[in-house]
C-alpha cells in the first residue's frame, strides 16, 4: 500500500487561500483509485493529498471552485455536499469520544453535578443542548466567571448538539447540560469539540473575553 508522501505531510498549504497551517488547522482530502475526492481526518489514508481551511466556508469554496482538480493536477470527483458530509463524520466522532469520556467517568450531565464541577475547577468544559432554557444556561456561565474570577480556570461552553444527539453521547435521557472533566478521555472528547465547533464557524459567544473585570459574583447564587 503507497503511504501519504512526507511532501504531502509536510506541504501543508490551503488549496482556498493558499496559506499554510498546521495539521489541526486544516482538513486532508485524498483521491481513491476510483478519483472520486475522500476527506481523511484522521490523516493517515494512502496518497497523494491535499488540504483546505478547517472551516466549512472553504470546503464549499474548495468544492465549488474546483479546487481540488487543480490542486491535484487531475481530473476528480467531488461531493457537492462535501461540507454536509465532513460535518456528519465530525459529529459523529465527537460523540463517540464523549460516549467514551462517560464510560470512564470523565463526563457527567445534570445541571447540578455540571455547576458543582465548574465552581471546583474540575470541568474542562461545559455543553449545553440547543434545547436548553437561557435561564439554566446563564446560571452555569455565572458559575464559571465566579470560577475565573476566584482564580480558576477558565472552563469553555459548547452548544452544538441537540437534545436527541446529547442523550445519545451521554447514555441518558433529557441531557441538557454536561461537563468534560479533566481526565485523559474528556482531553480527547474536548479536541473534538474544538475542532467541530471551528469548522461550523461559531463564535465564542458563550465564551467569557480577555480582561472581563465586571462580574458580579454575587449575582452566581441568586438562582
Amino acid at each position: 500500500m503507497v503511504k501519504n508522501s512526507a511532501t504531502d505531510m509536510n506541504d501543508r498549504k490551503c488549496i482556498v487561500t493558499g496559506n499554510s497551517g498546521e495539521a489541526d488547522e486544516l482538513l486532508r482530502f485524498v483521491a481513491g483509485p476510483d478519483d472520486q475526492i475522500y476527506v481523511d481526518l484522521k490523516r493517515k489514508l494512502p496518497g497523494r493529498g491535499c488540504w483546505v481551511t478547517a472551516k466549512r466556508s472553504y470546503v464549499e469554496q474548495a468544492v465549488s471552485k474546483n479546487a481540488f482538480s487543480r490542486a491535484l493536477k487531475h481530473k476528480v470527483n467531488v461531493d457537492k455536499d462535501m461540507a454536509d458530509l465532513i460535518d456528519q463524520l465530525m459529529t459523529k466522532s465527537a460523540m463517540g469520544a464523549l460516549g467514551l469520556a462517560r464510560k470512564a467517568g470523565a463526563a457527567i450531565f445534570g445541571s447540578a453535578q455540571v455547576e458543582k464541577a465548574v465552581r471546583s475547577g474540575k470541568a474542562l468544559a461545559v455543553m449545553h443542548s440547543k434545547s436548553g432554557a437561557p435561564d439554566g444556561v446563564r446560571k452555569i456561565d455565572q458559575a464559571r466567571r465566579a470560577t475565573v474570577h476566584l482564580g480558576g480556570p477558565r472552563i469553555e461552553a459548547f452548544s452544538l448538539f441537540g437534545p436527541e444527539e446529547m442523550d445519545l453521547a451521554f447514555g441518558g435521557g433529557n441531557v441538557i447540560h454536561a461537563a468534560i472533566m479533566d481526565a485523559g478521555p474528556g482531553n480527547a472528547a474536548l479536541k473534538k469539540l474544538q475542532a467541530l465547533k471551528i469548522f461550523r464557524e461559531i463564535a465564542d459567544e458563550q465564551d467569557m473575553p480577555e480582561g472581563e473585570s465586571s462580574w458580579d459574583v454575587q449575582e452566581t447564587d441568586e438562582e
